[in-house]
């Protein structure tokens, strides 16, 4: 079950540590999970924290040559 909401700042230290290696797209992809597989959409009142939130939901997702579908650098954006 999710916890309360996330902060902008928490969300940050996730993409943050994917980008430098020190958390996997999957772990992040599992974190913002819990938002999305249940009602997250009522305790996640910042549309920002939402739509990021989104964002790493699926950063794990493979493209069709195998690599990531979202690279480092659109990651980083």
């Amino acid at each position: 079950m999710a916890g309360p909401s996330p902060s902008r700042e928490e969300i940050e230290e996730w993409f943050t540590a994917v980008l430098a290696g020190t958390r996997t797209r999957d772990e992040a992809d599992r974190w913002a999970a819990q938002w999305h597989v249940t009602p997250g959409d009522q305790l996640v009142v910042d549309d920002a924290v939402w739509w990021a939130l989104g964002l790493l939901y699926g950063i794990d997702l493979p493209g069709m040559d195998g690599s990531y579908l979202h690279d480092g650098e659109q990651v980083e954006q």
